[in-house]
């Protein structure tokens, strides 16, 4: 049998509080965080708790994520990171080195392939794993008492509990984006293989928003322009919104769209 379980973090603020979940159904979920990490943090951490909590049961998995930079890093990027040292092309150490090493430890000898979903479009895994991360994130940034699913809990199958959450590095503080001016406008055949990925979506329309973390020698830019936009209050929360769920800064999601 395969299971399938869609996986999701959330940070208010990027970094700000945060949480992670992965779920399956109502009865078989679980979810976590920290006072302070970022959106991709929480993501790799829903993808290496349902690996651990799946550890136990000889099936495949299928992980469903919304997170570019979470499929990219696992099924693209890790195996050169790993050959030059846990560095990228560039040679800049590898970011949330830790979260990957463990992701990179837990899939040994697992049966899996992720698949991306489209994060906000009512598909009703994803938006159930990012509904308990985004309630992790909230408990936190007002001190409320921290969610917790019952873990994996399948008939027959014992409920098996995320590990204690492991304390996030501190990330450097953000620059804050001046606000607006007033006014302003079934059991399946087993591969062969240990592993078999899907690869992600094509990413024709806009190549560059996913390219933050990846792991390829960019062209020099032939030149830099500088421009100055003045957002409303709706517009810029709306941007501040979609930097975060594409776990990039405002000014990389807002260059994504020209």
């Amino acid at each position: 049998m395969t299971i399938t379980a869609a996986a999701d973090g959330s940070a208010l603020g990027n970094p700000g509080p945060a949480g992670w979940a992965w779920y399956v159904d109502d009865s078989c979920w679980d979810a976590g965080g920290w006072k302070h990490a970022t959106n991709n943090q929480g993501e790799l951490k829903a993808v290496l708790e349902l690996f651990r909590a799946t550890a136990h049961l000889d099936e495949d998995l299928l992980v469903l994520c919304d997170s570019q930079y979470v499929i990219n890093s696992v099924t693209k990027w890790m195996r050169g990171w790993k050959a030059k040292g846990w560095r990228k092309a560039d040679g800049k150490p590898v970011l949330n080195l830790e979260l990957l090493q463990e992701i990179d430890a837990a899939l040994a000898g697992r049966r899996y392939r992720f698949e991306w979903v489209k994060g906000h479009a009512n598909h009703p895994l994803n938006e159930a794993a990012d509904a308990r991360a985004r309630a992790v994130s909230e408990a936190y940034q007002r001190g409320g008492t921290i969610p917790k699913g019952p873990g994996f809990v399948r008939a027959g199958t014992p409920a098996v509990p995320a590990s204690p959450a492991a304390p996030v590095a501190p990330v450097a503080p953000v620059a804050p984006v001046a606000a607006p001016a007033a006014g302003a406008a079934s059991r399946e055949q087993k591969p062969a293989v240990r592993r078999a990925v899907a690869a992600p979506p094509a990413r024709a329309a806009h190549p560059e928003l996913f390219s933050f973390d990846d792991d390829h020698d960019a062209a020099p830019a032939a030149a830099v322009h500088e421009v100055s936009l003045v957002l409303s209050a709706e517009q810029h929360a709306r941007l501040s919104e979609r930097a975060t769920r594409l776990g990039v800064s405002v000014e990389d999601a807002l260059r994504a769209l020209i």
